[in-house]
Protein backbone atom coordinates (compact mmCIF):
# COMPACT_ATOMS: atom_id res chain seq x y z
CA UNK A 1 0.00 0.00 0.00
CA UNK A 2 2.77 2.35 0.70
CA UNK A 3 4.30 1.23 -2.36
CA UNK A 4 1.20 2.50 -4.46
CA UNK A 5 1.18 5.79 -2.74
CA UNK A 6 4.76 6.48 -3.36
CA UNK A 7 4.49 5.67 -6.64
CA UNK A 8 1.22 7.83 -7.12
CA UNK A 9 2.99 10.46 -5.86
CA UNK A 10 5.97 10.77 -7.67
CA UNK A 11 3.40 10.90 -10.60
CA UNK A 12 1.46 13.97 -9.61
CA UNK A 13 4.42 15.99 -8.98
CA UNK A 14 5.25 15.98 -12.51
CA UNK A 15 1.91 17.04 -12.76
CA UNK A 16 0.63 14.80 -16.78
CA UNK A 17 4.56 13.33 -16.77
CA UNK A 18 6.06 16.70 -18.53
CA UNK A 19 9.56 16.88 -18.28
CA UNK A 20 10.70 19.39 -15.27
CA UNK A 21 11.91 22.55 -17.28
CA UNK A 22 15.55 24.11 -16.25
CA UNK A 23 17.86 26.68 -17.61
CA UNK A 24 20.14 23.66 -19.16
CA UNK A 25 17.20 21.96 -20.83
CA UNK A 26 16.17 25.34 -22.37
CA UNK A 27 19.67 26.26 -23.59
CA UNK A 28 19.76 22.52 -25.03
CA UNK A 29 16.57 23.22 -26.67
CA UNK A 30 18.18 26.39 -28.38
CA UNK A 31 20.90 25.06 -29.26
CA UNK A 32 18.77 22.49 -31.25
CA UNK A 33 16.52 25.45 -33.09
CA UNK A 34 19.99 26.52 -34.15
CA UNK A 35 21.40 23.78 -35.55
CA UNK A 36 22.88 24.20 -38.94
CA UNK A 37 23.95 20.67 -40.24
CA UNK A 38 27.92 19.04 -39.08
CA UNK A 39 30.66 20.89 -40.95
CA UNK A 40 32.07 19.57 -44.22
CA UNK A 41 34.64 17.81 -42.79
CA UNK A 42 33.03 15.55 -40.01
CA UNK A 43 30.62 12.82 -39.57
CA UNK A 44 27.99 11.67 -37.33
CA UNK A 45 30.42 9.00 -36.55
CA UNK A 46 33.55 11.27 -36.28
CA UNK A 47 31.63 12.17 -32.89
CA UNK A 48 31.08 9.31 -31.80
CA UNK A 49 34.95 8.07 -31.89
CA UNK A 50 36.07 11.31 -30.50
CA UNK A 51 33.66 10.54 -27.58
CA UNK A 52 35.06 7.15 -27.30
CA UNK A 53 38.55 8.37 -27.70
CA UNK A 54 38.05 10.79 -24.57
CA UNK A 55 36.27 8.47 -22.54
CA UNK A 56 36.09 9.17 -18.79
CA UNK A 57 37.87 12.25 -19.38
CA UNK A 58 35.14 14.25 -20.65
CA UNK A 59 32.68 12.37 -18.23
CA UNK A 60 31.67 9.40 -20.19
CA UNK A 61 31.62 5.81 -18.60
CA UNK A 62 31.47 2.88 -20.65
CA UNK A 63 27.99 2.59 -20.67
CA UNK A 64 26.89 5.82 -21.53
CA UNK A 65 29.03 5.35 -24.70
CA UNK A 66 27.92 2.13 -25.11
CA UNK A 67 24.14 3.96 -25.20
CA UNK A 68 25.09 6.70 -27.42
CA UNK A 69 26.37 4.05 -29.74
CA UNK A 70 23.20 2.60 -29.87
CA UNK A 71 21.16 6.04 -31.13
CA UNK A 72 23.66 6.98 -33.04
CA UNK A 73 22.70 4.20 -35.18
CA UNK A 74 19.26 5.10 -35.98
CA UNK A 75 20.03 8.16 -37.47
CA UNK A 76 21.24 8.94 -40.86
CA UNK A 77 23.61 11.53 -42.97
CA UNK A 78 20.44 13.29 -43.73
CA UNK A 79 19.50 14.09 -40.01
CA UNK A 80 22.58 15.76 -38.89
CA UNK A 81 22.26 17.91 -42.64
CA UNK A 82 21.11 22.14 -42.05
CA UNK A 83 16.87 22.01 -41.76
CA UNK A 84 16.90 18.54 -39.95
CA UNK A 85 17.67 17.08 -36.65
CA UNK A 86 18.67 13.62 -35.31
CA UNK A 87 16.22 12.49 -32.69
CA UNK A 88 15.48 9.08 -32.53
CA UNK A 89 12.45 8.05 -31.69
CA UNK A 90 12.98 4.28 -30.33
CA UNK A 91 10.80 3.76 -27.74
CA UNK A 92 12.21 3.34 -23.67
CA UNK A 93 10.80 0.29 -23.69
CA UNK A 94 12.48 -1.48 -26.89
CA UNK A 95 15.81 0.36 -25.92
CA UNK A 96 15.67 -1.30 -22.26
CA UNK A 97 14.97 -4.83 -24.28
CA UNK A 98 17.73 -4.15 -26.48
CA UNK A 99 20.53 -3.83 -23.93
CA UNK A 100 19.13 -5.88 -21.80
CA UNK A 101 18.63 -3.28 -18.54
CA UNK A 102 15.95 -1.89 -17.11
CA UNK A 103 13.64 1.43 -18.61
CA UNK A 104 14.56 3.21 -15.19
CA UNK A 105 18.63 2.20 -16.51
CA UNK A 106 18.30 3.55 -19.56
CA UNK A 107 16.48 7.08 -17.94
CA UNK A 108 19.31 7.24 -15.42
CA UNK A 109 21.62 7.06 -18.28
CA UNK A 110 20.09 9.75 -20.79
CA UNK A 111 20.34 12.21 -17.98
CA UNK A 112 23.87 11.67 -17.60
CA UNK A 113 24.76 12.39 -21.34
CA UNK A 114 22.27 15.33 -20.81
CA UNK A 115 24.48 16.54 -17.98
CA UNK A 116 27.61 16.78 -19.89
CA UNK A 117 26.00 18.11 -22.61
CA UNK A 118 25.36 15.49 -25.19
CA UNK A 119 21.74 15.41 -25.97
CA UNK A 120 18.51 16.52 -25.30
CA UNK A 121 14.96 15.66 -25.62
CA UNK A 122 12.10 17.04 -28.09
CA UNK A 123 9.26 15.24 -25.93
CA UNK A 124 5.71 15.15 -27.24
CA UNK A 125 2.89 16.07 -25.54
CA UNK A 126 2.13 13.09 -23.70
CA UNK A 127 6.17 12.13 -23.47
CA UNK A 128 5.85 8.71 -25.90
CA UNK A 129 8.91 8.66 -28.38
CA UNK A 130 7.75 8.50 -32.18
CA UNK A 131 8.04 9.40 -35.51
CA UNK A 132 7.77 9.05 -39.16
CA UNK A 133 10.71 9.29 -41.96
CA UNK A 134 9.52 10.14 -45.92
CA UNK A 135 9.61 7.07 -47.56
CA UNK A 136 10.72 8.94 -50.85
CA UNK A 137 13.75 11.10 -49.20
CA UNK A 138 14.44 9.01 -45.62
CA UNK A 139 13.97 12.38 -43.90
CA UNK A 140 12.25 12.62 -40.95
CA UNK A 141 8.63 14.16 -41.07
CA UNK A 142 8.34 14.35 -37.15
CA UNK A 143 9.93 12.93 -34.05
CA UNK A 144 9.64 12.89 -30.24
CA UNK A 145 11.92 11.39 -28.54
CA UNK A 146 16.14 11.69 -27.83
CA UNK A 147 17.83 14.65 -29.55
CA UNK A 148 21.65 13.57 -30.08
CA UNK A 149 21.98 17.27 -31.52
CA UNK A 150 23.92 19.36 -29.06
CA UNK A 151 26.80 16.42 -29.48
CA UNK A 152 27.53 18.19 -32.23
CA UNK A 153 28.08 21.34 -30.57
CA UNK A 154 30.83 19.24 -28.62
CA UNK A 155 33.14 18.71 -31.19
CA UNK A 156 35.26 21.44 -30.59
CA UNK A 157 35.79 20.70 -26.64
CA UNK A 158 36.39 17.00 -27.11
CA UNK A 159 39.12 17.84 -30.03
CA UNK A 160 40.78 19.42 -27.11
CA UNK A 161 40.48 17.37 -24.08
CA UNK A 162 41.64 14.62 -26.70
CA UNK A 163 44.91 16.57 -27.23
CA UNK A 164 45.08 16.91 -23.47
CA UNK A 165 44.79 12.94 -23.00
CA UNK A 166 47.52 12.66 -26.00
CA UNK A 167 49.99 14.89 -24.32
CA UNK A 168 49.98 13.03 -21.05
CA UNK A 169 49.93 9.59 -22.38
CA UNK A 170 53.51 10.37 -24.16
CA UNK A 171 54.56 11.87 -21.04
CA UNK A 172 53.30 9.31 -19.03
CA UNK A 173 54.72 6.35 -21.70
CA UNK A 174 58.02 8.52 -22.27
CA UNK A 175 58.69 8.34 -18.28
CA UNK A 176 57.72 4.83 -18.23
CA UNK A 177 60.52 4.40 -21.41
CA UNK A 178 63.16 6.15 -18.93
CA UNK A 179 62.06 3.81 -15.90
CA UNK A 180 62.50 1.09 -17.69
CA UNK A 181 66.61 2.13 -19.17
CA UNK A 182 67.03 2.59 -15.34
CA UNK A 183 65.95 -0.96 -14.14
CA UNK A 184 68.26 -2.55 -16.93
CA UNK A 185 70.89 -0.98 -16.17
CA UNK A 186 70.34 -1.22 -12.21
CA UNK A 187 69.82 -4.78 -12.81
CA UNK A 188 72.80 -4.83 -14.80
CA UNK A 189 75.30 -3.32 -12.19
CA UNK A 190 74.07 -5.70 -9.52
CA UNK A 191 74.90 -8.74 -11.38
CA UNK A 192 78.36 -7.37 -12.30
CA UNK A 193 78.44 -6.12 -8.83
CA UNK A 194 77.70 -10.11 -8.03
CA UNK A 195 80.52 -11.47 -10.14
CA UNK A 196 83.27 -9.32 -8.97
CA UNK A 197 85.68 -10.63 -6.30
CA UNK A 198 85.97 -9.66 -2.57
CA UNK A 199 82.48 -8.21 -3.15
CA UNK A 200 80.65 -7.26 -0.05
CA UNK A 201 77.27 -9.43 -0.04
CA UNK A 202 75.36 -7.86 2.65
CA UNK A 203 75.71 -4.28 0.92
CA UNK A 204 74.69 -6.18 -2.36
CA UNK A 205 71.82 -7.75 -0.87
CA UNK A 206 70.80 -4.07 0.63
CA UNK A 207 70.59 -2.70 -2.77
CA UNK A 208 68.48 -5.80 -4.32
CA UNK A 209 66.36 -5.15 -1.60
CA UNK A 210 66.38 -1.52 -2.26
CA UNK A 211 65.49 -2.45 -5.89
CA UNK A 212 62.87 -4.82 -5.17
CA UNK A 213 60.83 -2.11 -3.43
CA UNK A 214 60.24 -0.17 -6.91
CA UNK A 215 60.53 -2.92 -9.26
CA UNK A 216 56.44 -3.45 -9.10
CA UNK A 217 55.10 -3.69 -12.19
CA UNK A 218 53.95 -0.34 -14.35
CA UNK A 219 50.04 -0.26 -14.88
CA UNK A 220 48.07 2.31 -16.21
CA UNK A 221 46.54 3.06 -13.51
CA UNK A 222 49.13 4.56 -12.07
CA UNK A 223 49.28 8.64 -12.08
CA UNK A 224 52.12 10.69 -13.97
CA UNK A 225 52.58 12.13 -11.00
CA UNK A 226 53.47 8.96 -9.55
CA UNK A 227 55.12 7.48 -11.81
CA UNK A 228 57.75 10.37 -12.06
CA UNK A 229 58.46 10.20 -8.34
CA UNK A 230 59.05 6.52 -9.06
CA UNK A 231 61.66 7.41 -11.98
CA UNK A 232 63.14 9.84 -9.01
CA UNK A 233 64.11 6.99 -6.57
CA UNK A 234 65.46 4.49 -9.55
CA UNK A 235 67.87 7.39 -10.68
CA UNK A 236 68.64 8.05 -7.21
CA UNK A 237 69.50 4.33 -6.38
CA UNK A 238 71.23 3.75 -10.10
CA UNK A 239 73.49 7.02 -9.04
CA UNK A 240 74.02 5.54 -5.40
CA UNK A 241 74.99 1.86 -6.86
CA UNK A 242 77.12 3.25 -9.45
CA UNK A 243 78.91 5.13 -6.38
CA UNK A 244 78.97 1.79 -3.98
CA UNK A 245 80.59 0.15 -7.09
CA UNK A 246 83.36 3.09 -8.27
CA UNK A 247 82.24 3.09 -11.54
CA UNK A 248 81.69 6.18 -13.60
CA UNK A 249 84.31 7.81 -11.92
CA UNK A 250 85.58 9.73 -15.01
CA UNK A 251 81.96 11.75 -15.06
CA UNK A 252 84.02 14.46 -13.67
CA UNK A 253 87.01 14.52 -15.91
CA UNK A 254 87.91 16.68 -18.63
CA UNK A 255 87.10 14.52 -21.79
CA UNK A 256 89.69 14.39 -24.16
CA UNK A 257 89.59 16.56 -27.37
CA UNK A 258 88.18 14.92 -30.35
CA UNK A 259 90.84 16.56 -32.69
CA UNK A 260 92.51 13.83 -33.29
CA UNK A 261 89.79 11.31 -34.62
CA UNK A 262 88.48 14.16 -36.33
CA UNK A 263 89.28 12.30 -39.83
CA UNK A 264 87.95 8.65 -38.29
CA UNK A 265 84.64 6.91 -38.78
CA UNK A 266 82.47 7.07 -35.75
CA UNK A 267 80.05 4.34 -34.53
CA UNK A 268 77.35 3.39 -36.69
CA UNK A 269 78.31 5.21 -39.34
CA UNK A 270 77.55 4.91 -43.30
CA UNK A 271 79.13 3.47 -45.81
CA UNK A 272 78.32 6.25 -47.91
CA UNK A 273 80.15 8.80 -44.69
CA UNK A 274 83.48 7.00 -45.16
CA UNK A 275 85.59 9.94 -43.63
CA UNK A 276 84.37 13.39 -41.98
CA UNK A 277 86.21 16.77 -41.62
CA UNK A 278 84.41 17.70 -38.59
CA UNK A 279 82.70 15.99 -35.80
CA UNK A 280 79.91 18.15 -35.90
CA UNK A 281 78.85 18.24 -38.55
CA UNK A 282 80.35 15.08 -40.69
CA UNK A 283 80.35 16.56 -44.08
CA UNK A 284 81.61 13.91 -47.13
CA UNK A 285 85.42 14.11 -48.12
CA UNK A 286 84.83 11.62 -50.77
CA UNK A 287 81.22 10.23 -52.20
CA UNK A 288 82.08 6.61 -52.91
CA UNK A 289 79.08 4.52 -51.67
CA UNK A 290 79.42 1.13 -50.60
CA UNK A 291 77.32 -1.36 -48.84
CA UNK A 292 74.51 -0.75 -46.35
CA UNK A 293 76.99 -0.91 -42.87
CA UNK A 294 74.28 0.05 -40.26
CA UNK A 295 70.54 0.17 -39.98
CA UNK A 296 70.13 4.09 -39.55
CA UNK A 297 70.58 5.00 -43.06
CA UNK A 298 69.27 3.38 -46.51
CA UNK A 299 71.25 1.50 -49.28
CA UNK A 300 72.08 4.61 -51.16
CA UNK A 301 72.13 7.72 -50.59
CA UNK A 302 71.64 11.52 -52.53
CA UNK A 303 75.29 13.40 -53.18
CA UNK A 304 74.36 16.76 -52.68
CA UNK A 305 76.63 19.33 -54.21
CA UNK A 306 79.20 21.37 -52.05
CA UNK A 307 78.07 20.02 -48.55
CA UNK A 308 80.59 21.51 -47.08
CA UNK A 309 79.30 25.02 -48.32
CA UNK A 310 75.52 23.37 -47.65
CA UNK A 311 75.99 22.44 -43.73
CA UNK A 312 77.99 25.57 -43.23
CA UNK A 313 75.17 27.79 -43.76
CA UNK A 314 72.67 25.95 -41.74
CA UNK A 315 75.20 27.56 -38.84
CA UNK A 316 75.85 24.15 -37.76
CA UNK A 317 79.72 24.57 -36.47
CA UNK A 318 78.11 27.32 -34.13
CA UNK A 319 75.77 24.36 -32.09
CA UNK A 320 77.18 22.48 -28.93
CA UNK A 321 76.74 19.18 -27.74
CA UNK A 322 75.00 21.09 -24.54
CA UNK A 323 72.81 22.96 -25.90
CA UNK A 324 71.55 20.45 -28.00
CA UNK A 325 70.99 18.53 -24.83
CA UNK A 326 68.64 21.67 -23.47
CA UNK A 327 66.90 21.95 -26.18
CA UNK A 328 65.98 18.39 -26.35
CA UNK A 329 62.49 17.45 -24.94
CA UNK A 330 61.82 14.99 -22.56
CA UNK A 331 60.55 12.63 -25.01
CA UNK A 332 63.81 12.89 -27.24
CA UNK A 333 65.86 12.64 -23.86
CA UNK A 334 64.41 9.43 -22.91
CA UNK A 335 65.67 7.68 -26.14
CA UNK A 336 69.54 9.04 -24.68
CA UNK A 337 71.48 5.73 -23.83
CA UNK A 338 72.60 5.56 -20.41
CA UNK A 339 75.97 5.24 -20.29
CA UNK A 340 78.53 5.67 -17.57
CA UNK A 341 80.63 7.57 -19.90
CA UNK A 342 80.24 11.02 -21.39
CA UNK A 343 77.51 11.64 -23.66
CA UNK A 344 78.91 11.97 -27.22
CA UNK A 345 77.40 13.52 -30.54
CA UNK A 346 77.01 9.63 -31.70
CA UNK A 347 74.53 9.45 -28.73
CA UNK A 348 72.62 12.27 -29.95
CA UNK A 349 72.43 10.39 -33.60
CA UNK A 350 71.49 7.30 -32.28
CA UNK A 351 68.38 9.13 -30.22
CA UNK A 352 67.02 10.53 -33.20
CA UNK A 353 67.47 7.72 -35.59
CA UNK A 354 65.22 5.54 -33.22
CA UNK A 355 62.56 8.76 -32.05
CA UNK A 356 61.65 8.98 -36.02
CA UNK A 357 60.07 5.88 -36.10
CA UNK A 358 57.42 7.80 -33.74
CA UNK A 359 57.54 10.48 -35.68
CA UNK A 360 56.40 8.31 -38.89
CA UNK A 361 59.76 9.64 -40.76
CA UNK A 362 60.93 6.77 -43.12
CA UNK A 363 63.97 5.48 -43.82
CA UNK A 364 64.34 7.45 -46.97
CA UNK A 365 63.86 10.64 -45.73
CA UNK A 366 66.39 10.29 -42.86
CA UNK A 367 68.85 9.06 -45.74
CA UNK A 368 68.51 12.08 -47.88
CA UNK A 369 68.86 13.74 -44.70
CA UNK A 370 71.75 12.38 -43.72
CA UNK A 371 73.20 13.37 -47.52
CA UNK A 372 72.33 16.47 -47.44
CA UNK A 373 73.67 17.46 -43.87
CA UNK A 374 75.23 14.78 -42.41
CA UNK A 375 74.10 12.71 -39.53
CA UNK A 376 74.34 15.20 -36.85
CA UNK A 377 72.63 17.58 -38.58
CA UNK A 378 69.95 15.31 -39.77
CA UNK A 379 69.73 14.42 -35.89
CA UNK A 380 69.13 17.81 -35.27
CA UNK A 381 66.20 18.24 -37.75
CA UNK A 382 64.36 15.19 -36.00
CA UNK A 383 64.96 17.04 -32.67
CA UNK A 384 63.60 20.35 -33.79
CA UNK A 385 60.70 18.45 -35.69
CA UNK A 386 59.97 16.91 -32.35
CA UNK A 387 59.53 19.70 -30.66
CA UNK A 388 57.10 21.46 -33.05
CA UNK A 389 55.01 17.93 -32.96
CA UNK A 390 54.78 18.80 -28.85
CA UNK A 391 54.18 22.68 -28.95
CA UNK A 392 50.89 24.07 -27.62
CA UNK A 393 50.45 26.71 -30.40
CA UNK A 394 51.38 26.20 -34.14
CA UNK A 395 51.79 22.36 -33.53
CA UNK A 396 53.23 20.30 -36.65
CA UNK A 397 50.70 17.80 -37.70
CA UNK A 398 52.55 16.03 -40.33
CA UNK A 399 56.18 15.46 -39.03
CA UNK A 400 56.94 13.56 -41.53
CA UNK A 401 56.40 16.18 -44.08
CA UNK A 402 58.16 18.85 -42.02
CA UNK A 403 61.23 16.95 -41.71
CA UNK A 404 61.23 16.91 -45.60
CA UNK A 405 60.72 20.16 -45.62
CA UNK A 406 63.74 21.58 -43.36
CA UNK A 407 65.65 19.21 -45.89
CA UNK A 408 64.41 20.72 -48.89
CA UNK A 409 64.90 23.79 -47.53
CA UNK A 410 69.04 23.01 -46.79
CA UNK A 411 69.25 21.64 -50.26
CA UNK A 412 68.38 25.44 -51.35
CA UNK A 413 70.61 26.79 -48.39
CA UNK A 414 67.59 28.33 -46.44
CA UNK A 415 67.99 26.16 -43.25
CA UNK A 416 69.07 27.61 -39.93
CA UNK A 417 69.34 25.61 -37.69
CA UNK A 418 71.35 27.06 -35.32
CA UNK A 419 68.79 30.00 -34.69
CA UNK A 420 66.08 27.09 -34.23
CA UNK A 421 68.31 25.04 -31.70
CA UNK A 422 69.00 28.83 -29.61
CA UNK A 423 65.47 29.74 -29.86
CA UNK A 424 64.51 26.08 -28.43
CA UNK A 425 67.14 26.29 -25.47
CA UNK A 426 65.95 29.37 -24.53
CA UNK A 427 62.07 28.16 -23.65
CA UNK A 428 63.65 25.01 -22.60
CA UNK A 429 64.48 24.11 -18.42
CA UNK A 430 67.84 22.20 -17.94
CA UNK A 431 67.49 18.57 -18.56
CA UNK A 432 66.05 16.79 -15.51
CA UNK A 433 68.68 13.08 -15.52
CA UNK A 434 71.69 14.87 -13.96
CA UNK A 435 73.31 11.68 -13.23
CA UNK A 436 73.65 11.02 -17.07
CA UNK A 437 73.71 14.58 -18.58
CA UNK A 438 77.04 15.75 -16.08
CA UNK A 439 78.56 19.01 -16.18
CA UNK A 440 81.65 16.90 -17.92
CA UNK A 441 79.71 15.52 -20.21
CA UNK A 442 77.87 19.14 -21.15
CA UNK A 443 81.43 20.82 -21.68
CA UNK A 444 82.28 19.11 -25.29
CA UNK A 445 84.09 21.89 -27.08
Amino acid sequence: MQHIQTHISQHATSRGGGRIASDRYRESQQLCEDFTGLEEDTNRYGLLLLVKRVGKLAGFTPRMIHLLDYYMAFTTELDWEQGSRPIVFQSLSRTALDLGVTERQIQKLEKQIFEIGAITWNDSGNHKRYGQRDSATGRLLYAYGVDLTPLAYLKEELEDQLHQKQLYNEAWQATKRQISSYRRQIRSLILEWQLEEGADPHRIRTFEQNYQQIAFQLRTHIELQELRSLLERHESLHEALMDAMGVGGNRNKEPAQLSSVAKTTPKHSCTSEPEFVHYKYTTLLNKNTGSLSDSGFQKSVAKPTEPDDLISVTGLQHISLKQVLQAASDRFLGYLPLTNRPMEWNDVVEAAYRLRFELHISQQSWGEACGVLGRVGASLCVLITDQGSQRAENRVTQPAAYFRGMVNKARSGELRLHNSVFGLTNQQQPPKCTSQLSPSTLSIS
